[in-house]
């Protein structure tokens, strides 16, 4: 087994097994149900943040609690690259990753799909071995306390966020993903060291445009900056994926920010949870 090691475990999460799953637990716990749209309706996708645990936690288990208890095969997210510049758009080099709570295997045949897909017109998949992204390993302990044992992870960074690479993505993703029983999940935050006051008002931009399943309004926002979020290119191809799959209800479960918990408003990240539906 080829395990991605954690560089976040005893620092954006307890490293102790039994203190993780305790706080996971908590906050999925805390967070109210999530009510489907009508009856009948699956889970296509979610947008979950990716501070600390301790920042976004309550925020990503309102996101969460609408899988908890589902079964997935495969589970793919997409999220910036915040350090890594190898490639325009990147996946793990390893085969599993690994959290305190176990190892999560990554679909290699589903990655080569989606290699293939891209390839077709000229975007290539780069592995990146060892990598210190948070965004998309600090989702991962609550997939593993949601979902039912089982799911293989596809994991996604991307360094190009703009909309030529976020629109070929998610076709790609709806081709890869097509008849499987797959979950996306967005990882990013929205505004960034804004005071309180700016940041909602920003936040509520970028939200707006992800419950009206409008990913070129939430590239738009971004690049006039009425909006911020540092996956906004990752959000929107998990948007278009989800609505080629069939996804077109899409509600927001949550917005706060980190001031909310520090009591700082003079400075805050945003934070935002949503659930994209198709019924």
């Amino acid at each position: 087994m080829d395990l991605r090691p954690s560089p976040l475990a005893g620092r954006w999460y307890s490293a102790q097994p039994a203190a993780l799953q305790a706080a996971v637990d908590g906050f999925l716990a805390a967070a109210p149900p999530v009510t489907p749209p009508a009856p009948n309706c699956a889970v296509v996708g979610l947008l979950a943040p990716h501070a600390g645990h301790t920042y976004s936690g309550a925020v990503a288990a309102r996101a969460f609690r609408a899988v908890q208890g589902q079964a997935y095969d495969l589970v793919v997210i997409a999220g910036p690259s915040h350090f890594h510049a190898d490639g325009p758009l990147l996946t793990s080099g390893h085969s599993h990753y690994a959290t305190p709570l176990g190892s999560v295997p990554v679909d290699q045949a589903a990655l080569a799909a989606l290699q293939a897909a891209l390839t077709q017109d000229g975007r290539a998949l780069t592995p990146l071995r060892h990598d210190h992204e948070h965004a998309l390993e600090i989702e991962l302990p609550f997939l593993q306390r949601a979902l039912a044992p089982g799911f293989a992870l596809l994991p996604l960074m991307l360094r190009d966020q703009g909309q030529a690479r976020a629109q070929a993505l998610g076709a790609a993703l709806a081709l890869v993903l097509a008849g499987r029983r797959a979950l996306l999940v967005a990882s990013s935050d929205l505004s960034h060291f804004y005071p309180q006051a700016v940041a909602n008002q920003m936040d509520a931009v970028m939200l707006a445009a992800v419950a009206a399943g409008d990913p070129a309004a939430l590239l738009r926002a971004q690049a006039e900056g009425r909006g911020q979020a540092c996956g906004v290119g990752a959000l929107a191809a998990v948007l278009w994926a989800a609505q080629a799959l069939g996804a077109a209800q899409m509600t927001v479960v949550a917005h706060a920010t980190s001031g909310d918990v520090t009591g700082d408003y003079a400075e805050v990240v945003g934070y935002g949870a949503a659930v994209f539906w198709k019924c």
